[in-house]
């Protein structure tokens, strides 16, 4: 069974692969340069024009895969060598122009952009055109196309442009580190930045006795990943690779489900906390709604600083789907508690650079957290958990009017309604990939049975309220 979706995912595992091959062996930065060539050994290129240019291109995928580069704060990083097989893009005239003599395209334009050859046939002035796409719209022959780039498709929020040399360019003033645009790239010239180096380091250290016991913890969207195996053998290949417990994230968010649902009843108004990539959107595009959003850290952050609490020796891996949660990870109230982040990409290669065949492990069970801290990991998971936390609490006198927003676009449409008062919710449930975590850029594999997955995952739950859950974690 294949474990990608895309040849892409499969070109950046390669490298993390080998970066963390070298990295075990204490090799690395001896080879640092000779990685390109052990992918693409020989003079024959498997991808690019030639093989100068594909071992570049690699090179630069090395550099995201030890950290990338330090100076940026984003994690998302172009690899601009890589990014020049695209058109530019806007709206073009096609062959399938007639040459009409209604000119409705010219009509409906406001901007001017519109001429004519001697043949009638419209060409349009790309310094005039604004990208409105109302041309598009009235020509009867459908002869005037967008041809946007994949990875500004990708980007709901506009943070990607065009440099002088035609390579995208991330503003990060806009961009709220989603990964959209990395997963959609069809060349993977978009990445994110590895920490994969830091979370080798931690097991080197823990495994030599440096005192503090390492805990991996996973998102509950774990459970549609890796379908290759069996949930309860990805468990055991996490502690096979030196990890000393592995802990639910789900258990996080049954104790952030009390929290917002006691938190929503007090103050009237609220919007998640749970995914960062939707809350930075907030702050970045609802600055006057900051105040609305849920003041409980997400479940990674809640039950690495319960971990913390308890084990003063701890060190904390967070493993999910969520370029995000690099950045996440990083913010002044997180970094005390969570150590480093990977994504289950990234965990699929440190697997296979120890050579470790989980199908071939016997399997260890998770934690029992309840369904509902399981199924944060898809839409509308957050808003049924808050609803039955509520019900739990015996919060009674509080009606719970919740929209769940599937996707970045639909949150920007929510918080704009809610901000004209045009919608009386008074709980938005915002997750910026669409499906929720599963659709997260880290995933190894994206599709309708991740859904399914999640809520079987959920229903397997030993825990049968949230309220018993959380007094398991606590006791």
């Amino acid at each position: 069974m294949r474990k990608f979706d895309t040849k892409i995912q499969y070109l950046k595992y390669k490298v993390l692969r080998e970066v963390a091959r070298q990295a075990w062996a204490d090799t690395l930065f001896n080879n640092l340069l000779n990685i390109p060539n052990i992918i693409v050994p020989g003079n024959v290129p498997t991808m690019r024009c030639c093989v100068y240019k594909e071992r570049a291109i690699l090179a630069e995928r090395v550099k995201l895969a030890i950290g990338g580069n330090p100076l940026n704060p984003n994690v998302i990083e172009v690899i601009e060598v890589a990014c020049d097989e695209c058109p530019v893009g806007g709206f073009e005239v096609t062959n399938a122009c007639r040459g009409c003599l209604a000119h409705r395209c010219e009509d409906v334009c406001k901007f001017g952009a519109i001429s004519f050859d001697h043949n009638h046939v419209a060409h349009i002035d790309k310094t005039k055109c604004k990208e409105c796409g109302s041309c598009a719209k009235v020509c009867p022959y459908t002869a005037i196309v967008s041809r946007t780039r994949p990875c500004q498709n990708a980007c709901k929020v506009k943070a990607i442009s065009m440099n002088a040399n035609k390579a995208a360019v991330i503003d990060n003033s806009k961009c709220i580190s989603c990964g959209a645009c990395s997963y959609q790239c069809p060349f993977g010239a978009i990445m994110e930045k590895s920490f994969m180096l830091n979370v080798i380091d931690l097991i080197k250290k823990s495994r030599e006795g440096a005192g503090y016991n390492l805990y991996a913890v996973v998102a509950p969207s774990i459970s549609s990943q890796f379908n290759y195996a069996k949930l309860g053998q990805v468990v055991a290949g996490i502690k096979e690779l030196g990890f000393h417990t592995v802990v639910e994230a789900a258990l996080g968010a049954d104790m952030v489900a009390l929290a917002e649902g006691k938190e929503l009843a007090e103050k009237g108004f609220l919007t998640s906390s749970c995914c960062p990539a939707f809350v930075d959107f907030i702050h970045k595009n609802f600055p006057e709604m900051s105040e609305n959003v849920s003041h409980n850290l997400s479940p990674m952050a809640a039950i690495s600083k319960h971990i913390k609490s308890t084990d003063k020796d701890a060190k904390i891996v967070f493993i999910g789907p969520c370029t995000a949660k690099k950045a996440e990870a990083q913010k002044e109230e997180v970094k005390p508690y969570v150590d480093s982040v990977l994504t289950f990409e990234e965990l699929q290669a440190l697997f296979d650079s120890r050579d470790i065949d989980i199908t071939t492990l016997d399997e260890i069970n998770l934690d029992n957290a309840s369904y509902f801290g399981r199924i944060f990991a898809r839409c509308g998971g957050l808003a049924e958990a808050v609803s039955e936390s509520l019900k739990e609490q015996g919060i009674k006198d509080f009606e719970l009017k919740a929209v769940s927003c599937d996707g970045i676009e639909e949150c920007k449409i929510t918080l704009l309604k809610k901000s004209k008062g045009a919608i009386d919710a008074n709980f938005i449930e915002g997750m910026a990939c669409v499906g929720g975590c599963i659709g997260g850029a880290g995933c190894l594999t994206h599709g309708p049975k991740s859904k399914v997955e999640v809520d079987k995952h959920g229903k397997e739950s030993g825990e049968k309220t949230i309220l018993e859950s959380v007094a398991a974690i606590e006791s």
